[in-house]
């Protein structure tokens, strides 16, 4: 008795604990239900690769995918759409801007060292001038809402900035560190203005190119340029304390007066990897739910109608027990969306038939359990022998339906994609904690119904059950 009262505390804790996680953590919806962004990317061929081959497109499609994994979007559709293009779906996503920057960019990421050019030095100097006097502008156009004049002070800027960029390429020279030598990228703050930086980890060889470039520069007064896409995002100075041995470690930080929206898109973009050839976003959209709310209406019809008839049936047939069972797949129910809550699964239109292919899982095993006690109480065993020995007799059907339930949803989820997964991924929750509901919830629940006299009848277990073996 105290170990049924024990279980039952446990039970109830479980309970409280999944609704309040229900209530924090609402269900994210998959891009059938809720809609998100769906953008269309396009591999551009390069002189070193004039054609885009399969081989091309599958490596721009892994690291597309990798990047998408950093936006921490849950069952995302990416995949090749005919000889040079990838759709990428993402639920959820509002912001499509952010997104098309984290695909979009090549990410191809050097570091360079500054060459000793006075005459570049100085044409940088005022071109640097010239823009900021744009940018100022610029404000001040917006500001007073001079929008005809707009057009060509952002056209003036462009090109001026072009004239920047061209001048810094001119000024650095390559030292054949780059990207490759990366290991990881993270995200820092130092400070308390709201300006972000990125970690970097280099790999050995990485580690050792960096220390020698900063050797070379460290007290010469000439900079260290990181440059994103040829283009300079940051440009550190080294101090002559590290002339002799160069800033080793394997480490280093970029600044860049980075937001902490663009500090995030960068070290994600860095911990992709970069894509092996330049891409365009060629369609960017939001889209609504592909489903339209008239059959999302339906389909939850559908489900709650299936259910209500089977917690009918349950109780119309098995009487008691029925009941018991109905209470236990509530309480199945619950934490089994409170387990998607808490792992992050997206719930698409399959993931959600998947999670009542589970309820019936669940009831599948209640309906072996009744049974195999109400065999027992046919056989003239006690009401308390007949419970024991039904779940006892019962358990290892269960276990192998749920077993090979598991591998099929194992087999789904290896080798299928997309919205086959979240299908998998939401069967197998489901049936990992009906298995602990039928053995446990319902098994304490009957256990403690027995201990009660009014409801510790036969018949409430067995109707029409004969006068000679009803004894208890």
């Amino acid at each position: 008795m105290r170990r049924q009262q024990s279980l039952l505390i446990l039970i109830l804790i479980l309970l409280v604990s999944a609704i309040v996680i229900l209530v924090q953590l609402p269900l994210r919806l998959g891009l059938d239900l809720e809609g998100g962004s769906q953008l269309t990317i396009e591999a551009q061929p390069t002189e070193e690769i004039p054609v885009i081959s399969d081989r091309d497109l599958e490596a721009v499609l892994l690291v597309v995918r990798n990047r998408v994994d950093g936006l921490g979007v849950s069952e995302p559709l990416v995949q090749t759409v005919g000889e040079n293009r990838i759709s990428v779906q993402l639920p959820g996503v509002s912001d499509p801007a952010q997104a098309e920057r984290v695909l979009g960019g090549t990410a191809q990421l050097e570091f360079r060292e500054q060459v000793n050019n006075p005459e570049v030095q100085a044409q940088l100097q005022v071109r640097q001038e010239e823009l900021l006097e744009l940018l100022q502008e610029q404000e001040r156009l917006i500001g007073e809402g001079r929008e005809a004049e707009l057009a060509a002070t952002e056209q003036a800027i462009a090109a001026k900035e072009e004239q920047v960029q061209e001048l810094n390429e001119q000024l650095y020279e390559s030292v054949g560190l780059t990207g490759k030598n990366l290991e990881d990228a993270n995200v820092t703050s130092t400070r308390i203005d709201g300006v972000w930086s990125v970690i970097i980890d280099f790999d050995r060889e990485g580690g050792e190119k960096f220390a020698e470039l900063t050797r070379n520069i460290a007290g010469t007064g000439r900079r260290l340029g990181i440059f994103l896409d040829d283009e300079l995002i940051s440009a550190p100075g080294v101090g002559a304390e590290y002339a002799e041995t160069g800033i080793s470690g394997g480490g280093a930080r970029i600044d860049g007066q980075f937001s902490l929206e663009d500090a995030n898109t960068l070290a994600t973009q860095l911990r992709a990897g970069a894509l092996p050839v330049p891409v365009e976003i060629v369609e960017n959209r939001t889209v609504g739910a592909t489903l339209g709310q008239d059959s999302i209406r339906r389909s939850i019809y559908a489900g709650v109608g299936g259910l209500i008839l089977v917690l009918i049936f349950m109780v119309v047939y098995y009487r008691l027990p029925g009941a018991i069972a109905n209470l236990s797949l509530t309480i199945y129910a619950i934490l089994t969306l409170a387990c998607y809550a808490l792992l992050g699964v997206t719930l698409t239109l399959p993931g959600i038939a998947g999670f009542i292919l589970s309820i019936g899982m669940a009831v599948d095993a209640n309906v072996l359990i009744f049974e195999r006690t109400r065999e027992e109480l046919r056989s003239g065993k006690t009401l308390y022998r007949s419970v024991e020995s039904g779940f006892y007799r019962a358990f290892s059907s269960i276990l192998d339906s749920n077993v090979t339930t598991l591998i099929a949803c194992l087999a789904l989820f290896w080798f299928g994609a997309g919205l086959v997964k979240g299908f998998a991924v939401t069967l197998a929750i489901g049936v990992g904690v009906s298995m602990f509901t039928a053995i446990t919830c319902s098994r304490s629940l009957m256990f403690y119904v027995l201990t009660l006299p009014d409801l510790k009848k036969p018949e409430f277990f067995c109707p029409n059950l004969q006068p000679p073996l009803a004894k208890s």
